[in-house]
């Protein structure tokens, strides 16, 4: 929580410590944009990290900080509700990263579930804008073998290799149909 989130809510990608005396030495941008960048997928791991943190310990400590990661996640999601590879990345080339938003659907209907009815409707609402927006996207058609198509690998691969179909993405989003369902996929 101290180490991989910074105070924003935004998250680290790597974070290199010292092994003999604690501390960081230096963090990295990994499959973001830069160093100092805020990964897309990797706030979304993080976010819904800890929220099973919570979710099998009870720690609030755990649900605090997935709440102000997606708090981050949800003040930097774009008008037309389509999650960039990474927030801070430029705005050309546009590379998107749907299984992010898949991901970070799932997250925020665990939060919803967590918290009181006052914030619920918060989460839940930023996590069916995130569903609308990738069924649309979507291309359901029998010539398509996957529901989201638009995974990118990381920042920093030639244009090419991004926008492309990945496993987990739909997994996620097929989890998230189910939570908002009643039943729950919950396989973690």
């Amino acid at each position: 929580m101290s180490t991989f989130v910074r105070p924003d809510g935004s998250v680290h990608h790597i974070v290199e410590l010292d092994p003999f005396n604690g501390g960081v030495v230096r963090t990295y941008g990994g499959q973001g944009y830069a160093d100092g960048s805020s990964w897309t997928r990797g706030q979304t791991w993080a976010l819904y990290g800890f929220m099973m943190s919570y979710i099998h310990t009870g720690k609030e400590e755990y649900l605090q900080t997935a709440k102000r990661i997606a708090h981050y996640f949800m003040a930097n999601i774009p008008e037309d509700g389509v999650i960039p590879l990474d927030f801070r990345q430029p705005a050309e080339p546009k590379l998107e990263d749907d299984t992010a938003a898949a991901i970070a659907a799932c997250g925020l209907i665990e939060i919803a579930k967590a918290v009181g009815e006052l914030e619920r409707e918060l989460y839940l609402n930023a996590a069916l804008k995130l569903l609308r927006v990738l069924d649309e996207r979507s291309d359901w058609s029998d010539e398509n073998d996957c529901i989201i198509q638009r995974g990118s690998e990381a920042y920093h691969k030639p244009r090419n290799q991004h926008h492309h179909a990945i496993i987990y993405g739909d997994y996620y989003f097929m989890e998230a149909i189910f939570k908002l369902k009643g039943n729950d996929l919950y396989l973690w």
